[in-house]
């Protein structure tokens, strides 16, 4: 028996490597995908954070308007849902990106 473990002559062979064609290029977006930057803004532009498709905080920028020292828990607020945000982008991104290959099927990624 040949090393992919199907019988010689089985037409399989072909749709094998269509198969690990198929799971190279997922994993090629799915790396381009990592390495993009994915953008929020809360508060009207107040706070603007950058994630990357990693999930990692790139960039975070708060005007100097909204920083009251009174009221600490609106710039955390406002941060939250700026990072919170992009992060929900890169996800559906991600999710659009992968439905190519999955047939729509949500997947943990």
């Amino acid at each position: 028996m040949p090393k992919h473990g199907l019988p010689q002559g089985f037409a399989g062979g072909n749709m094998l490597k269509q198969v690990q064609k198929m799971q190279e290029e997922m994993l090629r977006v799915q790396q381009e995908l990592e390495e993009r930057e994915y953008t929020s803004s809360a508060g009207g532009g107040a706070v603007t954070a950058v994630v990357s498709g990693k999930h990692e905080i790139v960039s975070l920028q708060i005007s100097p308007g909204v920083i009251d020292p009174e009221d600490a828990e609106m710039l955390a607020d406002l941060v939250i849902a700026a990072v919170n945000g992009a992060m929900r982008e890169a996800d559906e991104t991600l999710q659009k990106e992968m439905s190519r290959f999955t047939g729509g099927m949500k997947l943990p990624f």
